[in-house]
Formats: structure tokens, sequence, C-alpha cells
């Protein structure tokens, strides 16, 4: 029989510390079977939901009413699920119960997985009923709640991810975090038959004590709406944000050591080609270069229809975590085209242009926004769509064929795919280079001319064989921050190759955020999805969307995408802004209020709204000539000074926007009629170059252009003699006017 002392194995402690001790068996699994998903039953139509009750029924929970794909692969668990609401919170005051909330998002795979073992269960399910009112949450589409939960779990666990488990009072204060938890326990890890009745019965027992943790954890969180303020950041921050990425470089696979996996955050790799680019330190422009080819050749990146998966679960960058995500590819493709810019190397162009395939093939929606990623996960199997047999590959290539893209891409005979939950490998082949493809043809004495096209023609041979297998989950909800990101990469790619499709698309993703994500108040709205757009903003919706309308500008010179990025700008800035102590809350002031409002400028996967939204102030200050601007960007700054200052190489974008404030700065202003083609020559010089502490105008002839509405001092610089003409100031000097490429291109040469 279980019980609390054999649970929690801390004798003497009432239970409310109990509980604290009990998260410390919750991180992530290293071990656990990979059962079959459940076929899921069809969503109702719409005209079969409308006959539903609120509750959802036989056979569903009320999640069947969401649009979050996450919560709806949960409607028809035996769990009966709530979605985030106060009535969730008062239907746990009735019942005087606790409130179990899970949060995770759709191409989780321990997510998953808990569900299959769990949440799928009737047995689980009947004692979470009676215990708890149980809420589900798509981090994707809260992220306010995720930031204050996650925040608690990691600081009870010491470790965190997703699923996240969090329970609480009926006023949202937590006292239990935790991760995945199986149904039975295992290897002294708790399940949810162990948990569940054993808070049951301390909420009843113990509930003094149980309260008195929840307020003290409550008040332990409050901090993250102040910030960490401290000294205005300078240029020793990006000096020592390198010297520690230098210090755990992986010389031999790219990368940086620490950890079991390997994470591309391609931001940290953009914050380094500015240190390249400020101090010439070639040490960094190696840093780059070996970790961004590594990267490409490695299993990570997908072979066979490209993109990247999310991470590698070893430091060879051999064994992904292979779920695909819009924002990993955003990042990387800014990466790889910056790479370009500062080198030249064509390899790198080669790659961003395949992350532009796979994201215009698979996760662009007929209206032109961006869907927001794939599973990992396919048949139940993590990785079985894109992973092959020796004998697979032989089949389809043919015996001559399939021997040489098995040695190219280093298949083995018994697989070297190791299965992350049982540590054994299954037969199955990961397709990987372990040098250039170029070289690898070269090493096996074959003629790279001739081999080239017949390595291309096999993969583009099995990759239309892997189409006819079952595709791994699309979560097809479009969201503002992704698809800002996106934009963001993509015009910037669109600019520098000088590809008008890349900038087509660009903007077909914006005029579909603008028109269908927009409310009628000029709110941004969170999501969108089959034909729904709606929930709350929150801070990098409008960070990453002015992100994006600026490059897009600097990619079109349509001044329609500048005037929307300052308008977001300026809603952004009376919705977010801590007049009191600088930077920008998460959410906006009229959200739904949680236990603490958050304020966060650690990066993670993706940059943190306040370090992009530092960046994008800094570059409307310079287009505007707005100093006000380039004062919030200071302040923002300074609200999150200590954090730069402890952790320079975890605040990377920040440091990126603070190397564009600290200069030396160019604006860079091209005068002429658009239908000149050397304007456009001009443009595509200046695009096609690293500039990253540069902004691109153009001021069209005439005498009254809308450019000089948004930046006056443009209307002082004219086409000369009507020619196309490059205005190029530095550092607050300007240089004298030069027409033609070639001296454009020189001036721009002088650093």
């Amino acid at each position: 029989m279980t019980t609390v002392r054999h649970i929690f194995r801390l004798s003497g402690l009432s239970i409310g510390r109990a509980l604290l001790g009990l998260t410390l068996f919750t991180g992530h699994p290293f071990s656990m079977s990979h059962s079959v998903a459940n076929e899921r039953p069809a969503i109702p139509s719409t005209e079969e939901l409308a006959q539903l009750p609120p509750d959802g029924g036989d056979g569903w929970n009320r999640l069947v009413f969401s649009q979050s794909p996450y919560l709806l692969q949960h409607a028809a668990n035996p769990v009966d699920w709530w979605p985030w609401g106060e009535e969730a919170f008062d239907e746990a005051k009735r019942r005087d119960v606790p409130v179990f909330l899970s949060v995770g998002y759709s191409t989780c795979h321990w997510c998953h997985v808990m569900e299959r073992e769990s949440f799928e269960d009737e047995e689980v399910a009947a004692v979470m009923n009676e215990a708890f009112v149980c809420i589900k949450v798509d981090r994707e589409e809260r992220p306010d709640i995720d930031q204050v939960y996650m925040t608690v779990t990691q600081a009870m666990t010491q470790q965190g991810g997703w699923p996240m488990t969090v329970i609480m009072t009926p006023e949202k204060k937590p006292f239990f975090a935790g991760t995945y938890f199986p149904k039975s326990g295992v290897g002294g890890r708790p399940g949810m038959l162990d948990i569940a009745p054993v808070i049951a019965n301390a909420w009843k027992s113990e509930r003094e004590s149980i309260l008195k943790s929840a307020a003290q954890i409550t008040e332990m969180i409050q901090p993250l709406g102040k910030g960490a303020p401290g000294d205005r950041p300078d240029e020793s921050d990006i000096a020592r944000a390198f010297a520690f990425f230098s210090e755990h470089f992986d010389a031999v696979h790219g990368g940086f050591e620490g950890g079991r996996n390997k994470f591309p955050t391609p931001h940290n790799l953009s914050l380094i080609l500015r240190h390249y680019d400020r101090t010439g330190d070639q040490e960094a422009l190696k840093i780059v270069r070996k970790t961004l080819k590594e990267m490409r050749l490695g299993g990570i990146f997908d072979h066979i229809g490209f993109g990247f998966h999310r991470y590698s679960t070893d430091q060879q960058w051999l064994l992904p975590h292979f779920e695909k995500m819009l924002y990993d590819q955003a990042m990387l493709l800014i990466a790889y085209t910056e790479a370009w810019q500062a080198t030249g190397d064509e390899s790198f162009r080669q790659t961003a242009d395949e992350i532009v395939e796979y994201v215009l093939r698979d996760l662009q929606s007929p209206g032109g926004g961006f869907y927001s990623a794939e599973d990992a996960d396919s048949e139940g199997e993590e990785g079985k769509f894109y992973v092959w047999s020796l004998d697979e590959v032989m089949e389809i290539l043919g015996e001559e064929d399939g021997r040489l893209f098995a040695k190219i891409y280093n298949f083995e005979k018994d697989g070297n795919f190791e299965d992350e939950a049982t540590g054994h490998r299954t037969g199955d082949n990961i397709p990987h280079l372990r040098r250039t493809l170029h070289d690898a043809i070269e090493q096996l004495n074959l003629g790279p001319g001739e081999e080239l096209p017949r390595i291309e023609a096999a993969r583009a041979k099995l990759f239309t064989h892997r189409e006819k297998r079952v595709h791994p989950y699309k979560d097809d909800k479009v969201l503002t921050d992704w698809n800002g990101l996106f934009i963001a990469a993509l015009a910037k790619a669109g600019g520098a190759f000088n590809n008008k499709d890349y900038i087509v698309a660009a903007e077909r993703a914006a005029n579909f955020v603008v028109s269908e994500m927009t409310t009628e108040g000029g709110r941004l709205v969170k999501r969108w999805r089959q034909g729904k757009a709606g929930l709350p903003s929150h801070l990098e919706d409008y960070a990453f969307m002015v992100w994006g309308l600026l490059n897009l500008y600097e990619a079109t010179f349509n001044v329609r995408w500048l005037q929307e990025a300052i308008r977001l700008n300026e809603v952004m800035i009376e919705h977010f802004h801590d007049e009191e102590n600088g930077g920008f809350f998460l959410t906006a002031d009229d959200s739904e209020e949680l236990i603490v409002r958050t304020k966060e400028a650690y990066d993670g996967v993706t940059p943190s709204g306040n370090s992009a939204a530092a960046y994008n102030l800094t570059r409307i200050a310079r287009i505007t000539g707005n100093t006000n601007y380039e004062e919030l960007a200071w302040k923002t700054m300074e609200a999150f000074g200590l954090s730069v200052e402890r952790t320079p190489y975890g605040n990377c974008q920040m440091l990126i926007a603070l190397d564009m404030l600290l200069g030396p700065s160019r604006e860079i202003v091209l005068a002429g009629d658009e239908t000149d083609m050397v304007l456009h020559e001009m443009a595509a010089e200046v695009r096609r170059q690293f500039l990253p502490r540069s902004i691109l105008l153009h001021r069209p002839s005439g005498d009254s252009p809308a450019i000089a509405d948004i930046a006056e001092f443009v209307g002082a610089q004219p086409p000369a003699d009507g020619k196309a003409t490059a205005y190029v100031c530095r550092n607050y000097a300007c240089e004298l006017p030069v027409t033609g490429v070639d001296a454009l291109a020189e001036l721009l040469q002088d650093r």
C-alpha cells in the first residue's frame, strides 16, 4: 500500500514540505516504453459541436470546443479537462479541490507519452477527476501562463520541460510541480496513481500547511515582475559573452559543450558574427563557420526533405529530437544568411535555400501565414517518418545507387539510429554526412560533376517515396510571434540573395497577419486556425512582428511595412511598457491577471520579447531620428542590466541590440526612381553585405515622398542629376553622395 511516508521518504516533515520534496523525483525520463498511439476520434463538425452540451457530453470533454491542436488532442481523454479560465477555478472553489494544471504543446513527444500512459487511462482519469479540477494549457498559445508556472517548476525541481505538471490552489497559487508522470511509480519516480490520492488526502488533512507553502512559493516568484535592474551594458559585455562561447566551443563537432543535448540557438551565432565584424577576431568566425557546417552535415538536418529538427540528443548532431518548429527554421535561416553575407560561402546559402524550400512546401498555409510545427512522432514512434533501413533504400534506389547513397550518407547494416528511450539500435538509419557532399564524393574517387546529379536524383526519389508514409502530425495553427520571426528571416534572405519569390512569400505572410490577425482596434491577436483568430497577444507578438516588418521594408522599400512596424511598436509601448522601471511586461495592461505579471529578458530557444523590442527601438530610432526610441532601448537594457552582467551569454539578442546602439552605426539612403535598374542594383549590393549596424532607406524621386514623413532627413537627399544616388552617413557624419554600384561598394568597405 502506498503511503505518504513511502512516496516522500521525508519522515517528520509537514505535508507541505513533503510536497516540495516529491518534486525532486519529477525530471524528464531517461527510459520509457513507446506504445503506439490510440486512434484519435474525428473531432465533431461545427454543426455537431453545436449540439454538444457545455461539458462535451459522452466521449468528449470541454476541450472539444477549443481551436488549439494540442487541446483537441486531449478532447477525447477520460480526464474531465477544462480549458484555462475563471469557470474552471470557480468549479475548484465550489468543489473545494485543488487544480491540476498540465501544460504542453501539440508536437511534444513526451506529452504524447504521458497522455497515452496516464490521461487516456480510465483508472488514472477516475482518480484525477475525483481529486482535482483538471486544466489543459497550450504553452504556445499562452506563454504567459507557461512562463509563470515553468519558473515555479524550475525553482522547485531544478529542472523543467514539457509536459509540465503543476498543482495549485483555486486561487492559482502553486504548491506542487513536476514534468512527466507515468501511471504508476517506476524507479523512484511516483506515478499519477500515487500522487493524486496523496495530494487529495493532504488537501483535506494538511490544508494549512499546503496553503502556507503555496503562499511562500507565490511570494518567491514575485521578482519575475521586476526585471533585473543594473548598470547600463557596454561593449565589455559583448566581449564576455564571446569569451564564454569561445571557452565552451566544441572544436571537433561545432556548437557548445555543456549538457547531454545540443541546441542550435542561432541568435548566439548572430552575436558572435557581430563580435567578429566589430573586432575582426578570426576565432569568432571560425566558431560560426564550424558550427553551421557541422549542423548541416549532421542528422539534426533533414537530408531528404530539408529543414532542421529541434535539437540533437548527442554531441555529434547525429540523433535529433525529430520535431520541426517554425521558429527554429526562422532563426537558423537568419544565421545561415548572415554567415553567407559575412563569408560568401555558398554552402551557407544552399542551406538557407533548403530551409526556405521546406517551410514554403510544408508549413505555408493557403492564405500565406505559416503553420507552427511538425511532430516528432508518426504511428506512435518518434522519428519513424525520417529513418530508413538499408534494405529499404536498396529496394527503392536499386543496388548500385542504393549502395552509393548509403555510403555517402553513412548508413550501417544494423542502423545508426539509437532509440533514446531504450538505448538500443533499431536497425534504421538517420542520413547524415561526415564531410561535405562534394568532399565525400571526392574521397570515394567519384567525379563530382557526374555524381552530384545522381545523388540528388536519389534523394528526390527517396523524398517521393517518403511522402507516401504516414506523416507526422502538423500543428496547423498560425502564431503571430513565430510568423513575425519567419517574415524577418525570409525578408532578410530574400534581400541578401536577391530572391523575389522569398520576398513575395514574406509579404503574403505579413498581409495575412495584418488582415486576419489584427482587430478592428489595431491590436494583434495571438493565434489563427481554420478561419478563426483569437486569444490575447503578448509582447513577443508585437516585438517579432515589428522585427519582421522592418526587415520587410528593407527588402521591398514598400513604405507601408515601415508605417505598420512603427504603428505596432507604438501599441506595444502603450500596453506593455513598464513606465516605472523600464522594459516591457510579457502581458498587456488589460490582460488577465495572473499571480505575477512577468518581465523577462533572458533568451530561450527564441530571443526574449524585451531583447527584440530593444533591437527594434534602436533601428526605429536610427530610421526616424527620434532619440526617444533610443532612450527607451537604453532603459530596457538597464532594466535587465544585472541579468546581462551575470550571464551575458544568456542575453545574446539584447547584446545584438547593444551592438547596434553602440555603433558605429550607418544610415544608407538610396535615392532614385523605383523603375531605375541602377537603384535596384545598388540596393542588392547593400543587402548582400553583412552590415549589422546599418539601416537602409529608399528616397523616391519627387518633392514629398511618404518616407520623409517618417524619416525627415531623407527629404534633403534627392537623386543627383536624376541618377540613382547613395547617401551614406556613419556615426552621425555623412559621406559625399555617390552614384553607381562600384562607388557604393567601395564606400561600404570602409568600416
